[in-house]
């Protein structure tokens, strides 16, 4: 083919990245890893291990331990044994650690681009200009506050040793969101990363051995959601800190209740994305890809709900769908591509079985024509049009690259169907009135509100949701909170589960003194109140 054919067609050829580094590093391991435990890889207690594929081709990749009760207590008394002297190396020397942490990571910032594009399937693209750069600007960040902790945290010490699950969606970036905070602090940690991407997290505790890291501050115990309970279980954590659906995290909050665990939650989400009829219709288009379509659509945060001003519906489609035709999915090492795997077959059959459930409940499906890889975990850039807002693709999160669309008339009524949702973790507005966009952030229930923007991080500015969407803030100086205690509580005993009835006076002499009653009332409207019926039960 000609030169002058290529100026043409403008059309991409592949260019994928070279990924002999990431594969010499498998194969100085066997492809085999055990955990990481007190500065050096050990082998599972019980031996048993998990086999990792490569979401994009299916083959296999590598083999990672499966943690058992002994790995965990190995892991978590070693951090506990580093602690003391972790917390007492004072802010200073803390920040020095992580100042060679991030150098770390940016030193070897191609090696990780590439692994994470291999072991999740996402774009080399977004691992090499998002995940990485973002991972070492936390680290920075939070040796910053190691510096400041004397002085801006007076009052507040570490809370101990933390145990934290992290999903596969941003396996690198997730780390560094958990680690950087809790070791600033004064912590030590125990990491559980999720089972299908594991190998990130094992090369960055190898490195940060490297990189003079004291042994026990970080360790990684891998396995399947057994391991990660039986962390969440272990008597010896003093904090849970975690990330990934809501159904889990249910669980956790329900079996750390009552234990004195400190514990964080971000969940699921299914965010809003507001475009009112004076907005940059363009520009919204653009939005758009990067709310839904990066990342495969495996964003918590996702803009998987599209909410348009009835006026300009037809016109954003139109524009949508032509866009939608320009993306490109393939491989995820070729730089040329717009969206890689989704990261299992389990999930893959989950976005398929959803979108079904969409176009049987009166949703119109648009797929993009533009081909896919046959082998592998692929699934186009999908539209669902008309979409009912009570409708189950309108309510549940997909965790995929589908994009469920509305309409509304009015402000109040956008503000309406944007809160129409279990959860609250972000929301996206777009209109060239400012005025309009600032009256209707506030209204919107999420953690995260961007106007004329989506998918803004940085690590100084706190991230999380409510609601279903879990509680706790990362990064920012509020991250630093959650891994911290006031000075006073240090000395706390934990008082007695139940409190003793009094017992009344003058008992068995015919003459006995009522108890007190101690009905409960309600909390309604800032004060106590009596039930409707007056009635009352044991």
């Amino acid at each position: 083919m000609s030169v002058a054919n290529y100026f043409e067609t403008m059309e991409y050829g592949p260019a994928p990245e070279a990924d002999g580094e990431a594969r010499a590093w498998l194969a100085r391991h066997d492809a085999t890893f055990g955990h990481f435990v007190a500065g050096k890889f050990t082998a599972p207690h019980a031996g048993k291990h998990l086999t990792t594929t490569e979401p994009a081709t299916g083959k296999t990749l590598a083999r990672i331990a499966q943690g058992a009760a002994a790995d965990v207590e190995a892991a978590v008394s070693a951090a506990r044994t580093a602690q003391t002297a972790w917390a007492k190396l004072g802010g200073h020397g803390r920040a020095r650690h992580l100042y060679a942490l991030a150098r770390m990571l940016q030193r070897h910032a191609r090696l990780f681009a590439v692994l994470e594009a291999i072991d999740n399937g996402k774009p080399i693209r977004e691992t090499r200009d998002l995940d990485v750069p973002l991972a070492a600007r936390h680290f920075y960040y939070h040796a910053g506050w190691a510096q400041l902790q004397e002085r801006e945290f007076a009052d507040q010490v570490p809370i101990g040793v933390i145990g934290q699950i992290i999903p596969w969606n941003f396996p690198l970036l997730m780390l560094a969101w958990k680690i950087a905070p809790a070791l600033a602090a004064g912590n030590t940690v125990v990491l559980k990363p999720a089972e299908f991407t594991s190998l990130t997290a094992l090369l960055f505790a190898e490195l940060s051995a490297e990189a003079g890291l004291p042994p026990g501050v970080l360790n990684v115990v891998t396995g399947d959601g057994a391991t990660g309970a039986l962390l969440v279980e272990n008597p010896g954590v003093d904090k849970i800190a975690f990330t990934g659906s809501t159904e889990v995290g249910r669980l956790i909050r329900q079996s750390t209740a009552g234990t004195g665990k400190s514990l964080t939650l971000e969940l699921g989400g299914k965010s809003p994305f507001i475009v009112f009829d004076d907005a940059d219709i363009d520009g919204a288009v653009e939005g758009v890809v990067d709310a839904i379509w990066f990342n495969q659509g495996q964003v918590c945060c996702a803009g998987s709900r599209l909410l348009l001003q009835e006026g300009i519906a037809e016109t954003f489609r139109r524009r949508l769908i032509r866009r939608m035709e320009t993306l490109r999915v393939g491989m995820p090492l070729d730089k040329a591509i717009d969206m890689g795997a989704v990261v299992a077959p389990v999930q893959l059959e989950r976005i398929k079985a959803l979108v079904e459930i969409g176009v049987k409940e009166g949703a119109e499906k648009y797929q993009a024509s533009g081909a896919i890889p046959a082998e592998g975990c692929f699934y186009p850039p999908t539209l669902l049009w008309n979409v009912h807002p009570s409708s189950t693709v309108a309510t549940e999160e997909i965790f995929g690259p589908v994009l469920v669309a509305m309409t509304f008339r009015t402000p109040d009524e956008a503000v309406m169907l944007a809160n129409n949702t279990r959860y609250g973790l972000a929301a996206s507005v777009w209109s060239e009135t400012i005025g309009l966009a600032l009256d209707i952030a506030p209204k919107l229930l999420a953690g995260v509100v961007w106007v004329n923007a989506t998918n803004l991080f940085d690590a100084s500015v706190g991230f999380g949701g409510y609601r279903e969407s879990g509680f706790g803030r990362e990064g920012g100086r509020e991250g630093m909170y959650e891994y911290l205690k006031p000075k006073a509580w240090s000395g706390r005993k934990a008082r007695a589960k139940t409190l003793p009835l009094p017992t009344a006076a003058g008992a068995g002499t015919g003459f006995d003194v009522p108890p007190i009653d101690r009905t409960a009332k309600l909390f309604v409207g800032g004060k106590q109140v009596r039930p409707d019926g007056n009635y009352s039960r044991a």
